[in-house]
């Protein structure tokens, strides 16, 4: 009954998308929905931007090893960059009415910077996407008995489809649908496992009193570890043609902005069940033994609940996991077109032609990333990696365009490659570093930056 409910569901989704391809009449429908989402659209498409695999699978294994110190980068530092991103970038970067946000930094430094970090951005997202494919994998595995490699297909199949038809459109209609399923199946799993515990008093009472330290130990070290983990999603994610097409899609930047709000407390609220939940079931059910850790809540649901119970909790799950993913496709499929393919052409575009490459860009993608999900099943490094690209890189760049006047191209070039330089240096130990690579190399994207600006100063900002 499970396996059955589970492919109504799935065939329910690709539904919903089809239905929401009737709205895509431009690119512009296919990428951003037209600028037209209203707030409740709006803020759970936001909200599903991460809470997919990492949040549910990743994160909760990672806080039953390590307390809430293990997952300060999410879903801490997702909420921190949805919130970061409502105060500071949205109204500014609304107001360009740019298409992708590599045409943000077209805008604010020129076509050649918006090429290079249009090609920084597009394989982190390969990350991202086979995060989530692997999720998936392991889902259809517990359940069904389908092997991983079958459920990466499968999935990649399923949300290639409704992407492939409604783009932005489809994304945030399924998304409003998913975030309604994931509230109610973590809740009601929640519920069900206090009462059979005694009541929430009696899990925290039973539960390390390590795993509720939300500060790291007096030691700098320590620190810089932890300031590192907030910084890989809730820095590293504020230059991200994901965040960035979900909140350019709202019909207004107050819009845009009280949606960020509001997906921001959402996301660490609601992020928090999964950790309680994982604890629960370590309390309750100590005998449970996983080689794969990040099966824990599946192999829970499945021993330990009620039909219904399962089939909302792993609806709630595959809802998580597919909100992501068909964002994740998207984003780079529109920076290729818009930022890669499109300035080959000098002529103008037809909107059929965008829509084909759009299209065509978004299945390249996807089967790149299912090469990746073969290559590499830990959810929460694959995450993590990908955020990292885009921190050491990218991020300086935007925040200067935008609040640097003395901000110029050669700046931004120098931060661009310097950042991502220095971290594949210090990442494979070329050059050895006492503390976090993604720190070391985000402050010489900063000095780059400066120093680039300061000797090489631009009296335009635009090309």
């Amino acid at each position: 009954m499970l396996a059955t409910a589970i492919v109504c569901y799935l065939l329910g989704t690709m539904a919903l998308g089809a239905w929401s391809s009737r709205r895509v009449k431009t690119s512009g429908d296919f990428m951003l929905a037209g600028r037209q989402l209203p707030l409740f659209l709006s803020a759970s498409a936001l909200f599903a931007t991460w809470f997919g695999s990492e949040t549910i699978f990743g994160a909760s294994s990672e806080y039953l090893k390590h307390g809430l110190l293990g997952v300060m980068e999410d879903p801490f530092g997702g909420a921190l960059c949805l919130m970061l991103f409502g105060l500071f970038f949205v109204k500014p970067i609304y107001a360009m009415q740019a298409r992708t946000l590599g045409d943000v930094y077209q805008k604010l430094f020129g076509k050649r910077v918006a090429l290079y970090a249009s090609i920084f951005m597009i394989p982190a997202y390969f990350g991202f996407i086979a995060a989530q494919l692997v999720a998936f994998g392991l889902i259809l595995e517990a359940v069904s008995g389908l092997t991983m490699a079958s459920g990466i297909v499968i999935s990649a199949a399923v949300v290639l489809f409704y992407t492939f038809l409604g783009g932005m459109w489809a994304i945030s209609i399924t998304d409003f649908v998913q975030t309604i399923v994931i509230v109610v199946g973590l809740i009601w799993l929640a519920v069900t496992l206090s009462q059979e515990a005694g009541g929430i008093s009696t899990i925290l009472e039973q539960a390390p009193a390590s795993s509720f330290n939300f500060f790291p130990p007096p030691a700098i070290g320590d620190w810089l570890e932890y300031l590192g983990a907030w910084a890989i999603l809730g820095l590293g994610s504020i230059p991200s043609q994901d965040i960035y097409q979900r909140s350019m899609a709202a019909k207004s930047s107050n819009t845009a902005q009280k949606s960020l709000f509001l997906a921001s407390g959402f996301y660490l609220t609601i992020g928090l069940l999964p950790l309680f939940i994982a604890l629960s079931a370590k309390i309750l059910y100590p005998d449970i033994y996983l080689e794969n850790e990040q099966l824990l809540l599946p192999e829970l649901v499945l021993q330990h609940s009620s039909v219904p119970l399962q089939i909302v909790f792993f609806g709630a799950l595959l809802s998580a996991i597919m909100s992501t993913t068909s964002s994740s496709m998207l984003a780079p499929a529109a920076l290729l077109t818009e930022n890669i393919i499109k300035p080959i052409k000098k002529s103008v575009w037809k909107e059929q032609q965008l829509l084909w490459v759009l299209r065509t860009c978004l299945t390249a993608i996807t089967i790149i990333s299912v090469g990746l999900a073969f290559w590499k099943t830990n959810i929460y490094s694959l995450i993590g990696e990908a955020s990292m690209l885009l921190l050491v890189s990218l991020l300086v760049p935007l925040t200067a365009g935008l609040y640097w006047k003395k901000a110029s191209t050669t700046g931004a070039n120098g931060s661009i490659f310097g950042g991502m330089v220095a971290y594949l240096l210090f990442y494979f130990e070329f050059v050895a570093m006492p503390f976090p690579h993604h720190l070391a190399a985000l402050v010489v994207s900063m000095a780059a930056m400066i120093g680039g600006s300061l000797l090489f100063p631009r009296p335009k900002r635009n090309e």
